[in-house]
């Protein structure tokens, strides 16, 4: 698991950036709600959000394990400025790989310097872990489809200028979902509220409705149909960024529980020197460091051309469920104060819930696992 010169010199520059850049923004960014947007810029100048897009287009093309180091660095950063980059490129994959030449060198160039924000609309609100119950709607015209429905949960809902949509193109059959790219401006799609959410405060997430919204037919990345088996296929990958952003949080948790530890007094010694705190900090040590050999293994399997699904989800449950813990260990670490807002542990626990619920949830996690063991 050692890492490339190249892929150290990638990490010490993201860490660099999301501990001078993003970290700083975090605080307020939760408090207010609202997204750091001149992160963002500072993620498109050094390319991150080019970094799904092939090189034809302007874009970096990384492999799988630069992926998951980026996602890493920028979730130990804030976790709500990982998720928001990690949909970006969800869009541009989509893009990328199902969208023709033509639609590809409208939106692609754009998108390689951040604007528009990509968004990926595949959850509604009665089709969460079973998208082939959605009802949204997409049934062709002419030269175009109208596409009917709602959407929900959608990051980058707000800000985004393009959204990959999922819908059918005949209402009573799951096997018809198709992908599609709609940009938000067209008539007819418009964003409901903005979800007051638990954690990941700083990035919207929100509801799409579509009523009678109509695309030309070209902007229909996928074959009718073949919509399901492409968005479990880019969720793949996703899942994988998920895991790297799971153990970026949690060793962002560690560090501040570990530096607290060896300042905080009580009993005229440092609490690190109490055998109990000392057990609490070994094992979130070793929690993070197996998430991040299982998600640096199913990273390079993106790339080897290994089954990747089991191992993304075995990297995307156990990291995820590691970031929950290690969380809530730093809170008690820090006592009565990191129940406050004083300190970032409070926020970092709020934040890691969501790591085992989007982009499939634990349970679902285990379903794959065991599915990819037993059939």
């Amino acid at each position: 698991m050692e890492l490339s010169p190249e892929h150290e010199a990638i990490r010490e520059t993201v860490r660099e950036f999301a501990t001078e850049e993003v970290r700083p923004t975090a605080r307020e960014a939760d408090e207010t709600e609202t997204f750091p947007e001149e992160v963002w810029d500072g993620l498109a100048d050094l390319d991150l959000t080019a970094m799904t897009v092939p090189e034809a287009y302007g874009g970096m093309d990384v492999d799988g394990l630069t992926y998951a180091l980026v996602n890493e660095e920028v979730a130990y950063g804030q976790l709500s400025v990982a998720t928001a980059l990690s949909v970006h490129c969800l869009a541009t994959s989509c893009l990328a790989e199902f969208g023709s030449d033509p639609v590809k060198e409208e939106y692609l160039p754009e998108m390689v310097d951040g604007r528009p924000v990509g968004a990926f609309a595949l959850s509604e609100p009665q089709a969460g872990s079973n998208p082939a119950e959605m009802s949204t709607v997409a049934r062709r015209e002419g030269d175009e489809y109208v596409i009917d429905g709602d959407k929900q949960w959608i990051t980058n809902g707000e800000r985004s200028g393009v959204v990959v949509v999922f819908a059918k193109t005949d209402r009573d059959d799951p096997g018809s979902v198709t992908q599609f790219l709609v940009p938000k401006d067209v008539d007819g799609l418009e964003v409901g509220r903005k979800e007051e959410k638990l954690g990941l405060r700083g990035s919207d997430t929100t509801t799409l409705t579509f009523e009678g919204a109509r695309i030309p037919a070209e902007y229909r990345l996928t074959e009718e149909g073949r919509g399901l088996s492409a968005a479990f296929s880019i969720l793949t990958g996703g899942r994988v960024g998920i895991a790297a952003q799971s153990v970026g949080l949690a060793q962002s948790a560690l560090d501040e529980a570990q530096s607290y530890a060896t300042e905080r007094e009580q009993f005229d010694e440092p609490i690190a020197e109490i055998q109990s705190i000392r057990h609490k900090l070994a094992e979130m040590a070793t929690g993070t460091q197996a998430a991040r050999l299982l998600t640096y293994d199913a990273a390079r399997g993106l790339d080897d051309g290994r089954p990747p699904a089991q191992a993304a989800s075995m990297a995307k449950y156990f990291a995820s469920e590691n970031a929950m813990d290690v969380t809530n260990e730093a809170v008690q670490i820090h006592g009565g104060y990191g129940y406050t807002t004083d300190y970032p542990v409070e926020r970092m626990y709020r934040d890691a819930k969501i790591t085992t619920i989007y982009e499939g949830t634990s349970e679902i996690q285990k379903k794959v696992i065991a599915r990819e063991l037993l059939d």
